[in-house]
């Protein structure tokens, strides 16, 4: 089961592509870096913690 790779920030809107740092709960809702840090890491829509997105191969940079 592969995560759903959303591309956009659920708060602010911030396009998300594949290789961009965002960060997701358990219910793999979407944010972006500035978002998640400025809600302390935690999920606005569940209470869970927000963790980097973990990226595909193929997506890692250099």
């Amino acid at each position: 089961m592969a995560l759903e790779m959303r591309n956009r920030c659920e708060k602010c809107g911030r396009p998300l592509p594949p290789d961009a740092e965002a960060h997701i709960c358990t219910f793999e809702c979407t944010f972006c870096a500035d978002c998640a840090t400025a809600m302390a890491q935690v999920c606005p829509n569940c209470g869970g913690e927000l963790v980097r997105r973990p990226r595909r191969p193929g997506n890692a940079a250099a």
